[in-house]
């Protein structure tokens, strides 16, 4: 026997579980008890036994489901298990796909001390959470269990040892910036610089000077030189999200500046040499994006010298209870919350969940669990009330673009200092076309004149 050694006891009969606990405690081993497979594999995300022995049938996930998802994740943790005789041929089939082994009911305690014994001495050393191999810093934010990330972390590895632009593709929510910043943090420019901007966010006349700068006088309200992000990630990384989105008047800008390694502000005729990395990101399909001409095919190679695609939450579902319990931790510190866990069915309801706004839908799901949990465990209803509200949150496209049309004007507004001939000359419209929009947003162009008197 060896002792002071972890056992995962899995069984939804808890007379069965306690006596089973009873008889391994007495053995000299320390035992953790979970009533359902959702349970179980809620403990093993936060913390890692020697060994697992589960019953095969049970209400819910069955015995077997909790191999599989143990196969897949942690592969050299064993497993035996308990079957009554009616299933004793699928437990030798299970034997055969790697199980360690298997007891019939009711079984003999000593055979089940010696089959524990066997399974713990032939096991690989077990990887607890606090004996694990320190990770690289820049891998310390990605929380993962997936072999689909494994292998893209892999990736992430090698491209950051270099230079070459970086095209990152998924859909929206998928942790594009985060992994982003991983390539950052893994490079030789990791102690310069990491900026970013939304390609997206930003109104046309504006993100050009966010981009490259202008210089004084380039246009109305410029009453300075002004930096672009190009010159403050100097050194470093520029990460452009939403690249996607960029009108292509400014596609050929980015271009000449990716190729010639400089940059022109706006209004300056001076050039200024650039050292940056670039990193993109896109929710869309660039290729497609080319055939109806709305993105460029040289800057999209530009971009291009390394793709990785960003798996979505879908993909990596194995993750969904361990970054479910990140979040719980991180949003429990956050507003001081006593919540510890999720119950076995919010972790069930969270497996079956399809997650189409991915981790970034998760991350809100949680925080607003947390906050409205009572009591230290959540549960499903709660995680079934906050996704309702999430989903209710959601706001429509024209409620979308109404917003960003505002939000442009009022920016236009305060850049021209209420002059709506030169704010219409910006925006491209006729002055009849953009008073209509001003009255269709209830906007005011005189205010900003008081504004820019003030100031």
């Amino acid at each position: 026997m060896i002792p002071n050694k972890k056992i995962l006891l899995v069984d939804d009969d808890r007379d069965l579980l306690e006596l089973l606990s009873i008889r391994l405690t007495a053995a000299g081993y320390e035992t953790t008890l979970a009533d359902s497979t959702e349970a179980a594999i809620n403990y093993l995300d936060i913390s890692r036994p020697h060994l697992v022995i589960s019953d095969m049938q049970m209400g819910g996930l069955d015995g077997m489901a909790l191999f599989e998802y143990i196969h897949r994740n942690i592969p050299t943790l064993p497993v035996i298990i308990l079957t009554a005789y009616g299933t004793i041929p699928d437990a030798v089939a299970a034997t055969q796909r790697g199980i360690f082994g298997y007891l019939t009911k009711p079984y003999d305690p000593k055979i089940l001390i010696g089959q524990v014994e066997r399974a713990i001495d032939l096991a690989p050393a077990v990887e607890t959470l606090s004996s694990k191999i320190p990770v690289s810093p820049w891998r310390k934010t990605i929380v993962t269990r997936s072999a689909v990330m494994e292998d893209l972390l892999a990736k992430v590895g090698r491209v950051a040892q270099g230079d070459a632009s970086v095209l990152l593709s998924g859909e929206s929510g998928v942790g594009k910036e985060l992994l982003a910043r991983a390539i950052h943090q893994a490079s030789r420019r990791c102690d310069q610089p990491f900026v970013t901007i939304n390609c997206a966010a930003i109104p046309e006349q504006l993100l050009e000077s966010e981009l490259f700068g202008h210089a004084k006088g380039a246009f109305t309200g410029a009453v300075r030189d002004h930096k672009g992000l190009f010159q403050l990630a100097d050194g470093g990384s520029l990460f452009l999200d939403e690249i996607g989105d960029m009108p292509l008047l400014l596609q050929a800008k980015l271009l000449h500046a990716l190729q010639e390694r400089v940059i022109r502000p706006v209004g300056s005729t001076q050039s200024i040499p650039i050292n940056v990395r670039i990193i993109s990101a896109t929710h869309r399909d660039l290729k497609s994006e080319i055939q109806a001409g709305n993105f460029r095919e040289d800057l999209y190679y530009r971009l291009f010298v390394v793709g990785l695609t960003v798996p979505s939450l879908a993909q990596r579902s194995e993750d969904i209870p361990l970054l479910a319990n990140h979040f719980l931790r991180v949003f429990a510190e956050k507003h001081q919350k006593d919540v510890n866990g999720f119950s076995p069915e919010a972790i069930s309801f969270l497996l079956a969940s399809s997650w189409p706004g991915n981790i970034r839908q998760l991350m809100n799901v949680i925080e607003q669990s947390v906050v409205m949990s009572a009591v230290p465990l959540i549960s499903c209803e709660l995680v079934r009330d906050a996704m309702h509200k999430d989903e209710e949150q959601m706001t429509s496209f024209d409620e979308a673009r109404k917003q960003f049309e505002r939000d442009y004007l009022v920016k236009i507004l305060k850049i021209t200092a209420g002059n709506v001939t030169q704010a219409a000359k910006l925006a491209k419209r006729n002055r009849t076309e953009f008073y209509k929009l001003l009255q269709r947003h209830q906007l005011d162009f005189t205010l900003y004149k008081s504004l820019q008197e003030k100031v």
